[in-house]
């Protein structure tokens, strides 16, 4: 412990940053590769034995899931060839008194078929054999059901089945490569009108493993041991147990050891929902030969890594502490306050990562003490425009106040009203000087509003509330309501007699509050719309943009308008 400690006081920590990083990479570095060789001489063939074993069953059941997965596409095709009710009302029609109505189903069938190989290019062809005799066959697409067809595997192998799908194994006509057939029995309520039959290539199916066969020979057997498909085509539609003793359980799947070819080999197999069986064969010698290649590459690569390692370590701490130097000077700069920095790019790694990050923050923080900055002088512009547009409220309600006792000495109480209602719309308006008050202050507001303008208009305003009160000790920005319900009455009204109904609604929407100021008036174009958005007094305008400074961009004013039917305004805050 005493030397660590010496060594670390009187030299680790002496020495540079570059020179400790080159130092501990380099060893954690070389230890472990040497290590590694060592251990990989010792354990590679056994490693290498059982990662076969493990490769093969994982290669086994990919191959497995993609032919499942390509059988029960067809499988698919054919159930809604299956479900067609159109298709079978054409099959089963009777052609006998119109032979002319042939054409539309010829049509459809055309249409229908086409579509499904076009779509599914690995199809070789889908036939449908049918036993309407009223019903010409093209002998393409719809085939006779006849006494020969009955006589075809494809057809013995739907015995019984009642509309389930078999798989047949069966040679084209011209005796080359052997093609897998879908059959399936169309029957409607247990009567049986057709038969499909979708005749999938050999290709198609070995398609799936080619990749995998490199370096091994893999098949794929029908339940009774027919090669179906192999990249050997010679070995296709025989037996494989000419080649390999039988000895497939009757598990799903399993491994063991055989001969085949006069080599040793490695057998797994396994079996598909289907039957089908997939069966891997490996000889020993390919992946022996690997393993020993494999050693004798090791150590020559663990020479040479050792040699580069060096040497990129020795690059890689350059070039690390060269960037963290950089970085920090940046970092310094901001200590004092100078936020302009533009750093150069430090790379794509977690130091140009940081580099990246720390820049963008400079910058960020640099905007926002800008944006804040200027948003305070918005908001004070704001409150200005407001108390401005008061007219001096202190001299107007001391003047309404001398009006209202001269109403009363004179007996005219209706003026007396209307004074009394317009002091306090000036007493709450004023707020002392408040942005912001209570949405049950800024309704009061907006009736003692009403009132006065109900004496001037005579039953033309009809004003209905609609307010939940758990919204009314909600904080709202002062004068939202009373603009427009004044816009209301200057500019909706079209009818002298009839008058307008004006709505106010005040109720929870999730987290927010919306209040809503509804008339039945005259309503406004589309094309004036956005003119009248900043119509009248404070306007729609100037109440949205004093709620975003107050609140935030998320909230707001929108404004809904249709010609002849009315205005709506909604007003939605933080609740």
């Amino acid at each position: 412990m005493n030397i660590v400690k010496w060594f670390h006081n009187k030299l680790f920590s002496r020495i540079r940053l570059r020179e400790k990083l080159f130092i501990m990479f380099f060893f954690v570095a070389i230890i472990p590769l040497l290590s590694f060789v060592y251990y990989s001489h010792q354990t590679i063939k056994r490693e290498l034995t059982d990662q076969t074993y493990a490769n093969m069953a994982t290669s086994l059941e990919q191959i497995n899931l993609n032919l499942e997965s390509k059988l029960d596409a067809y499988s698919k095709i054919s159930s809604t060839l299956y479900m067609d009710n159109i298709l079978r009302a054409y099959l089963i029609r009777d052609y006998s008194e119109d032979m002319g109505l042939f054409v539309d189903a010829y049509q459809y069938f055309n249409n229908t078929i086409k579509n499904v190989l076009t779509t599914n290019p690995g199809i070789q062809s889908l036939t449908v054999y049918t036993r309407n005799q009223t019903l010409p066959a093209d002998n393409v697409y719809i085939k006779r059901w006849d006494s020969k067809f009955e006589q075809s595997h494809v057809y013995l192998s739907l015995a019984n089945t009642f509309g389930d799908i078999r798989f047949v194994t069966q040679q084209t006509e011209s005796g080359g490569i052997p093609t897998i057939t879908l059959a399936r029995l169309l029957n409607y309520d247990k009567y049986p009108y057709g038969i499909l039959t979708i005749n999938i290539p050999e290709s198609d199916i070995y398609s799936l493993m080619a990749q995998e066969s490199e370096d091994k020979s893999i098949f794929i057997v029908d339940a009774e041991g027919n090669i179906i498909s192999s990249k050997d085509k010679r070995m296709l539609n025989m037996n494989l147990k000419s080649f390999i003793r039988d000895e497939f359980s009757e598990s799903l799947e399993g491994k063991f050891n055989d001969r085949f070819n006069g080599e040793n080999v490695f057998v797994a197999y396994n079996t598909t929902k289907f039957g089908w069986k997939i069966v891997s064969v490996i000889p020993y010698q390919s992946f022996m030969a690997k393993a020993q290649a494999a050693t004798a590459r090791s150590l020559t690569i663990a020479l040479l890594n050792i040699f580069l390692s060096a040497l990129l370590i020795y690059t890689a701490s350059r070039i690390f502490t060269k960037r963290v130097e950089y970085l920090l000077k940046m970092i310094r700069r901001v200590e004092k306050e100078d936020f302009n920095v533009n750093m150069k790019s430090l790379g794509h790694d977690e130091i140009g990562q940081l580099g990246f990050a720390f820049n963008k923050m400079a910058k960020r923080i640099n905007k926002l003490i800008t944006e804040v900055y200027k948003k305070e002088i918005d908001k004070k512009e704001a409150e200005m425009n407001v108390l401005q547009a008061q007219i001096n409220p202190h001299f107007l309600y001391n003047t309404l106040a001398s009006i209202s006792s001269l109403a009363i000495q004179n007996g005219d109480m209706r003026i007396n009203k209307m004074v009394a209602d317009l002091a306090k719309f000036y007493r709450i308006s004023l707020n002392n000087g408040k942005n912001v008050l209570s949405i049950h202050e800024e309704i009061t507001l907006t009736r003692y509003y009403i009132a006065i303008q109900q004496v001037r208009f005579a039953g033309l305003l009809r004003v209905h509330y609609n307010i939940e009160e758990t919204v009314l000790p909600c904080p709202i920005v002062k004068l939202s309501l009373q603009p427009l319900v004044e816009n209301c009455i200057n500019h909706a009204i079209w009818d002298d007699k009839q008058g307008i109904n004006i709505v106010i609604k005040a109720y929870r929407d999730g987290q927010d509050i919306v209040l809503k100021v509804i008339d039945d008036g005259m309503g406004i174009p589309s094309d004036e719309l956005k003119e009248d958005f900043k119509m009248s007094g404070y306007g729609v305008q100037n109440i949205d943009h004093r709620i975003k400074l107050t609140f935030g961009n998320d909230y707001g004013v929108t404004f809904f308008s249709k010609l002849g039917i009315g205005t709506a305004v909604q007003i939605r805050i933080p609740g």
